[in-house]
């Protein structure tokens, strides 16, 4: 997808770009062993120094572990999170730069036998639930697990025009397309309907009030429906995809087996019930490795999130 170039940037934006691109330059001239280093370091340092960032984390942590572990171990979490968080981030900037070939060194992939369609059947577009799990930057790297796909996926503008430049430049060098979320909808509807897409869907934050209430990690919290609701009205298969680092520098990609979108007699089900089947695939891959994922979000927020039922979730209309 070509870049759009940003209207008339302000001197300081500019400057932000111009001083990004060094860095990131720096850091993609570095090899990838040393890259993850300085990444830990760094997020060493910002739990020392991000007070805000610390507390969420914290909090997050003992409401879901609390009860299990005592305060020192969840310090200890907390900091080893951070310190994936800064490895993981720094690790996304050097592989963005990286070739297929170098990738498939240091990137395994399992379960990619579950995205195979039957023969029989023309073959559709696979819809995948992804998190902010490990490197979750390498989920762009899609056409390495499904050959004969063009990845794809949503994303948020960032506020600066600057750095929001610098970070879709780094990100469409992997040939995935990306799609603002709240501009970008009739580009997404006419990309589903002409080419075979794999559009993973970052759907382990909060939703807001567009979320669907269900449980996560046994605490209710805004869900949301986009990898669900496509994967109704397009008629996708719907999978996880979970991004584990399994030492510095080395990650595997984990797909899980489709979950159902239709019931044993061929009908919808609730996006409700689709969307706890997706926080329990997710929540699993919390408790196997709990430093993996991004505690520094305020997951279960209570405010600005409306309760649905499946009785009163729509089925979304046909394409």
């Amino acid at each position: 997808m070509a870049i759009p170039s940003a209207p008339n940037p302000s001197r300081s934006d500019a400057l932000l770009y111009g001083l990004g691109r060094r860095v990131v330059s720096a850091i993609q001239a570095l090899p990838l062993s040393c890259v993850v280093r300085l990444g830990r370091w760094g997020g060493a340092l910002a739990y020392l120094l991000d007070g805000r960032h610390r507390r969420v984390a914290l909090e997050n942590l003992e409401r879901c572990f609390g009860r299990d572990l005592p305060p020192r171990a969840l310090r200890a979490l907390a900091r080893e999170n951070f310190r994936r968080i800064g490895e993981n981030y720094a690790a996304a900037v050097r592989t963005a730069a990286m070739t297929d070939d170098e990738i498939l060194g240091v990137l395994e992939t399992v379960g990619t036998e579950h995205l195979r369609q039957p023969p029989d059947r023309p073959a559709s577009s696979v819809v995948v639930a992804i998190g902010h799990f490990g490197n979750f930057e390498l989920y762009a790297r899609a056409s390495l697990l499904l050959p004969g796909y063009v990845g794809a996926t949503t994303y948020r503008a960032l506020r600066s025009p600057g750095l929001d430049r610098l970070l879709r430049e780094l990100r469409t060098r992997s040939g995935c397309l990306y799609f603002e979320r709240r501009t970008d909808g009739e580009a997404i509807r006419a990309a589903m309907r002409s080419q075979r897409l794999m559009i993973g869907f970052l759907a382990d934050q909060h939703a807001g009030h567009n979320g669907i209430r269900v449980p996560f990690l046994g605490i209710e919290c805004s869900t949301s429906t986009a990898p669900a609701v496509f994967a109704l009205r397009y008629h996708c298969p719907l999978h996880t995809a979970i991004c584990y680092r399994v030492a510095p520098g080395r990650w595997r990609v984990e797909v899980g087996p489709a979950i159902p979108t239709l019931d044993p007699e061929g009908r919808r089900r609730a996006v409700e019930a689709i969307c706890l089947d997706m926080n329990r695939a997710f929540e699993a891959a919390v408790r196997r490795d709990p430093a993996n994922w991004f505690w520094v979000h305020r997951r279960w927020k209570t405010a600005g999130a409306r309760s649905q039922s499946s009785a009163s979730t729509p089925a979304p209309p046909p394409a």
